[in-house]
């Protein structure tokens, strides 16, 4: 009697963009008829990212001794030789190569064998291609991520992403519009863009369209869609038509990650960053002005080469100056090959230090929006039968269960356990 198949087992590192993609490689390996495998989609964006991938990738070869390791992923982009040169890897590929059928066929062939370098990796900054590997949501009957955008033209000096993602290219508005229409007639409630850089959305596209433009055409053309929500921007180049959206467009959420990284000046240019700390605290606060409620997060790195104690000060302050809620701290790690990483470095106790007060700050600010919110009433999309998140993306407990995707109209009670909000459900 034949073994029993066994389908590929796989885990990811980092962005939503990766979970999005992951999922995309199990419908490819599924077709491909790949069996027993184990896949490792990897994330360049910190050292300790890249170090948290290798560790995990010795486990799994103690945990599964017969199966073929695969390494995917930004690190394997960036550095595959790193990967490459651990014995429990079997094959490197590339950010081009995963996204392929051909790739998962050829794995999936009996007469399969790696090459003798065990890397499979193309020049990423030849792709031109994106969104051919369209998927239906993750899995689950709560939101659903469509990515429209990839790679990215810009050169933060700190940054390693644009050598593992290639150059930014854009999906279509139309293919967009109408992978979002087989999701709502598939009974999902909310959809969240996502991609790498997503303000240069429509650049490299007829017309040069901006991500204004296809947030009010999905919303236009999709009246079904209940939620719209947008993963993270560059504040400064947030369109007109995007700011019009959130101001007039209810089924677009209030709520922005902004990608900041700072909030001093001369580490913002040594950044080689877009704006400055006026042009991020007069966003917040004219969006605010326009869209009362509206709720940012933001990434910030703790440590950037060159920052002094009075730099580190600033961005500090424009937790509070920017009225920031949910934050992603990253203490700063030198990427090889980037120019950050031969300027003058910060103490590592110090990077450490630093990190621990913004995650503070953060903490006391997030602590402060919740308390807010005692009262409320919100509409919160359920991720399990008793939990869900409000338009903000605040986190709400119910006593009671409600279907997995649903739309549950509530008034906020409280504040539990695990900094999430306690609430009751309403009469819709």
């Amino acid at each position: 009697m034949n073994a029993p198949s066994r389908p590929p087992h796989f885990e990811t590192f980092g962005c939503r963009l990766n979970l999005y993609e992951t999922e995309a490689m199990k419908a490819l390996a599924a077709e491909a008829g790949l069996e027993g495998a184990v896949v490792v989609n990897t994330c360049a964006v910190t050292a300790e990212a890249v170090r948290q991938a290798r560790q995990r990738i010795r486990r799994l070869r103690r945990e599964n001794p017969e199966a073929r390791i695969v390494v995917t992923g930004c690190a394997a982009q960036t550095e595959p030789g790193t990967f490459a040169a651990m014995p429990e890897v079997d094959l490197v590929l590339g950010n081009l190569e995963k996204m392929r059928g051909e790739s998962w066929r050829a794995l999936a062939a009996p007469d399969f064998r790696p090459p003798t370098e065990k890397i499979l990796v193309d020049d990423i900054m030849s792709a031109r291609e994106t969104a051919g590997h369209l998927i239906d949501g993750f899995g689950t009957r709560a939101r659903a991520y469509v990515q429209v955008q990839n790679g990215c033209d810009h050169r933060c000096t700190f940054c390693i992403i644009p050598y593992g993602r290639g150059a930014s290219r854009s999906v279509p508005a139309g293919v967009a519009v109408e992978q979002i229409a087989r999701l709502v007639d598939q009974g999902y409630a909310e959809v969240v863009l996502t991609g790498v850089d997503m303000t240069s959305w429509g650049a490299d596209l007829p017309g040069a369209p901006r991500l204004g433009d296809l947030v009010q055409r999905i919303l236009r053309l999709v009246p079904g869609l209940a939620r719209l929500r947008i993963s993270s921007i560059d504040s400064v180049e947030a369109d007109e038509a995007l700011i019009d959206a959130m101001e007039s467009e209810p089924r677009l959420m209030p709520h922005l990650h902004l990608s900041l990284q700072a909030g001093d000046d001369m580490i913002l240019k040594r950044m080689k960053r877009r704006h400055l700390r006026a042009d991020a605290i007069r966003f917040c606060a004219d969006l605010r002005a326009r869209r009362p409620g509206m709720v940012f997060g933001a990434d910030i790195i703790a440590g950037f080469p060159t920052e002094t104690e009075e730099m580190f000060e600033n961005s500090l302050r424009l937790v509070e100056e920017c009225g920031l809620t949910w934050l992603h701290v990253f203490p700063y790690s030198p990427r090889k090959g980037t120019p950050a990483a031969r300027m003058p470095q910060v103490e590592g106790g110090a990077i450490k230090e630093r990190a621990a007060r913004l995650r503070a700050a953060g903490a006391a600010r997030e602590a402060a929006y919740l308390a807010s919110e005692i009262g409320a009433e919100r509409t919160i999309l359920m991720e399990s039968p008793r939990r869900g998140r409000t338009e903000g993306f605040a986190e709400v407990e119910l006593a009671e269960d409600r279907p997995v995707g649903a739309l549950v109209p509530v008034r906020i009670t409280g504040l539990g356990p695990k900094d999430r909000l306690t609430g009751a459900a309403r009469a819709a």
